[in-house]
């Protein structure tokens, strides 16, 4: 009994074993280039670039209900952020506290932190300068806290 299993069970296990070696020798045939090629707005070597990071208090986090909603929100980046930035970004839902001028205790705020990557230049300084002037008109907040830092950039 034991042999005849055996007999049913090595072909299995040996087309098995021809399969798994099959797939590593088609991945391994393949090599990815870690970059990008061949797109200029997102190259595989940067100089010059910048990281910036903006904060955008959107309400209460114990009151989703009140403040800026998400739709409001995703108009603003369509509008604001994407038209001067179209090539690319990143946003993220982010927890966020702030003592204003005048308070005495911070605020619990939603957040959402924009993430943009783009080259140093005047003319994108003041691309994101004039994102944080639009935020600050729409909302009637006191500010939009920007971080930004040289990036050693590739895609």
């Amino acid at each position: 009994m034991r042999i005849i299993r055996m007999k049913q069970i090595l072909p299995v296990a040996a087309a098995l074993l021809l399969a798994l070696g099959l797939a590593h020798h088609s991945f391994s045939a393949q090599v990815a280039s870690p970059t990008l090629a061949g797109d200029a707005a997102h190259p595989a070597k940067t100089a010059g670039w910048v990281d910036t990071q903006l904060y955008f208090g959107l309400g209460p986090a114990d009151a989703p209900e009140k403040g800026v909603s998400e739709a409001a929100w995703r108009d603003f980046l369509d509008k604001e952020v994407t038209t001067r930035f179209p090539a690319g970004l990143s946003v993220m839902d982010v927890y966020g506290q702030w003592m204003g001028k005048g308070q005495t205790t911070p605020e619990r705020i939603r957040s959402k932190m924009l993430v943009v990557d783009y080259p140093g230049t005047i003319e994108n300084d003041q691309r994101i300068e004039a994102i944080r002037a639009a935020w600050k008109q729409r909302t009637r907040d006191q500010s939009v806290m920007k971080v930004t830092r040289k990036a050693d950039v590739s895609f």
